[in-house]
């Protein structure tokens, strides 16, 4: 076949590589935690790269039409090309940059510790804040080719960074305002309702009391749940670093959630080993929050006399929970949504006791700090099993009483 038959296709793979990072970044819903999932399996890119021309430079050049930068750099970490947005988003003269070591390119020690995860693991992600004014936000994507050169593209989220910070600056504020007036309102909902029971009122005039105090409670609890979801995702919610036991969290979600389940005639059980090693650095105040969240929807969307269980698990490297319930399942086409804030899978699958859609968002932040994963499991009509799973390990001796100082230096 002529060359230019094969400079086509490989000009048509490179492109298809491209857009698929560059849309993995265009999403402003996406956590940080989003870019590692969404990068490009290291097999489907050392397939595009392996067949590309000779000249570094000319084949490079279709992703300035997205804005994306690429950089090719040895197995002696030195740059062996780049292409101009790359060379501009880094602030680099386009001969400048080829020859420069990672160190130099980046000024980031941190770049090249995703370089050598990207060596040991085939691919790694991560940001790339550049000082300046304004400062600029780079989403950076490593992966290994089969030649032992790694790949680096680069794109420019500022943009996205700071509409996400204006967002949440918002909703904090909002949710600010609100809570006072809905306090004031939940308190004096309560007081009708005290009143309407010592008092011979009409019945439809107790039942729009009542309702007007549930919802109002639905509205209390959101406003918690966003503030709670605001200060976590700006950091202003630290993650202690302490030696926690998920099977003292696991069951203590379970005894605070047993009345409630007994309520709606579900069955709570636990399936832990015997004398099984659940070990976990983090925060236990956050992580029972995680767990509580999952065993309560659970309960919420399982049909009376059926039973929830909580499984634990240990392998090599980590702690593994599962929250198995036999409700109506989630579809499989809302898997990956169901951890965003509000997404609801269907109002009508609450029977009228749906919440906020913020409590797996907020699960998903938390697991998310703890170095973790969190997903599901389901199948429509046939129940849902949720999934936590957490590195297994221990403080070392000298962090744990550093740990122990700054508690008791009232950190």
């Amino acid at each position: 076949m002529p060359i230019e038959y094969w400079l086509l296709l490989a000009g048509a793979a490179l492109v298809a590589l491209l857009v698929g990072v560059w849309l993995g970044r265009s999403s402003a819903a996406r956590s940080a935690s989003d870019v590692e999932s969404s990068v490009v399996p290291a097999a489907r890119a050392e397939a595009a790269i392996g067949l590309a021309p000779a000249d570094l430079e000319q084949q490079l050049a279709p992703a300035d039409q997205l804005g994306i930068g690429l950089i090719r750099v040895g197995p002696s970490g030195t740059v062996k090309s780049a292409n101009r947005s790359a060379v501009d988003l880094l602030g680099w003269r386009l001969r400048g940059l080829v020859g420069r070591s990672m160190l130099e390119a980046f000024l980031d020690h941190s770049i090249d510790e995703l370089a050598q995860q990207a060596r040991r693991k085939g691919h790694a992600a991560g940001e790339y804040v550049m000082t300046g004014e304004p400062p600029r936000t780079l989403t950076v994507h490593i992966w290994q080719a089969r030649d032992a050169d790694l790949w680096i593209a680069l794109s420019d989220v500022s943009e996205l960074r700071r509409l996400r910070r204006i967002r949440t600056e918002f909703v904090d504020n909002l949710s600010h305002e609100l809570r006072t007036p809905l306090s004031t309102v939940r308190l004096l909902t309560e007081s009708l309702s005290l009143e309407a029971e010592r008092t011979e009122l009409p019945a439809r005039v107790k039942d729009s009391i009542a309702k007007i105090d549930v919802e109002t409670g639905h509205l209390v609890q959101m406003v918690n749940e966003l503030l709670d979801l605001a200060k976590i995702e700006q950091g202003d919610s630290p993650i202690r670093r302490d030696n926690v036991d998920m099977v003292e969290v696991v069951q203590e979600a379970i005894g605070r959630l047993r009345v409630y389940a007994e309520r709606q005639s579900v069955e709570l059980k636990a399936d832990i080993p015997n004398d099984v090693d659940a070990s976990v650095v983090g925060d236990a105040d956050r992580l029972g929050q995680v767990m509580a969240n999952l065993v309560q929807n659970a309960v919420k969307f399982s049909p009376a006399g059926s039973d929830v269980v909580v499984h634990l698990v240990r392998d090599p490297e980590n702690v593994v929970i599962e929250v198995e319930d036999h409700g109506p399942g989630v579809p499989r086409a809302d898997h990956n949504r169901i951890f965003e804030r509000f997404y609801k899978v269907d109002r009508a699958r609450s029977r009228g006791r749906g919440g906020t859609g913020l409590g797996l968002a907020i699960a998903r932040h938390i697991v998310d700090r703890h170095h973790g994963r969190i997903w599901v499991e389901s199948q429509e009509g046939k129940g849902s099993r949720f999934f936590v799973s957490l590195p297994a390990g221990r403080l070392a001796l000298a962090e744990e009483t550093a740990s122990d100082d700054e508690v008791g230096a009232g950190r």
